[in-house]
């Protein structure tokens, strides 16, 4: 499923965070929005996920208009990760993915044979199976990250948003997340930081800086050492891993 959205601008207290950025995420593409921190990354997935509403613009899921759909018909293909997952009430992780289920069941309805399947095999795909039982208010910052995509894979959605995935995962699971999103063959649109990982997994990239899009394209048409000097406001050096034969950055202070 694609996804479009158009002229998306956002105020805030007055502040203009996004200015009429268009972008597009074709039919099981992954496409990823890097720039530096408070460049409105995170502000521009909540207006695309509608946590924000914007000032301007249009989001198509689809043909579905999102912006003026009710969130529970977007959240039967709409799946969303979040950098921050804090509870003030205790459930089990098992029962964490379990909320993925809602969004296709009547009110009242109980879980069935086939939603524990989706759950099980949701928790195997993040290697958390065996955690099904624990406290989630018990569980790492890395750990409730990985409940928090089995929940959105739980879901089963065919169009994942995903804001910063990877923010408290050591390498080994940074790898792995990235691994399984790109594995459900489904449109994704990520915020990164990693910029390796994300010309390794994004197959189109939009750079931000205050608000606006500064390039995109295919990671390695677009990402060069003036672009990300002119971005980041540091000096680096792009080339090739001599050993994968991927593109590789290397920062230079």
């Amino acid at each position: 499923m694609n996804l479009s959205a158009e002229h998306i601008s956002v105020t805030l207290s007055g502040v203009d965070i996004v200015k009429d950025i268009s972008l597009h995420v074709g039919n099981g593409q992954f496409v990823g929005l890097i720039g530096p921190n408070g460049c409105g990354k995170s502000t521009l997935l909540k207006s695309i996920y509608k946590v924000i509403k914007p000032q301007k613009g249009f989001v198509f899921l689809g043909h579905k208009d999102v912006l003026n759909s009710s969130t529970r018909m977007i959240s039967k293909e709409m799946g969303v990760v979040g950098q921050f997952n804090e509870l003030s009430f205790d459930f089990t992780v098992h029962e964490m993915v379990m909320m993925g289920r809602t969004p296709h069941k009547h009110l009242m309805e109980s879980d069935n044979r086939k939603d524990y399947q989706i759950v099980a095999d949701a928790l195997n795909k993040v290697n958390l199976s065996e955690y099904a039982d624990r406290s989630y208010l018990t569980l790492s910052g890395g750990e409730k990250q990985r409940v928090i995509l089995a929940r959105a894979i739980a879901q089963q959605p065919q169009f994942l948003i995903l804001d910063e995935p990877t923010n408290h995962l050591d390498i080994k699971y940074q790898l792995q997340i990235l691994k399984v999103v790109k594995s459900l063959n489904i449109g994704v649109l990520a915020a990164l930081h990693h910029l390796t990982m994300a010309t390794t997994y994004c197959d189109i990239l939009y750079v931000i800086k205050q608000g606006q899009i500064m390039a995109s394209g295919k990671p390695e048409e677009i990402l060069t050492k003036e672009l990300i000097e002119m971005v980041y406001e540091i000096d680096c050096e792009v080339y090739s891993n001599p050993i994968t034969g991927d593109m590789a950055i290397t920062y230079i202070t």
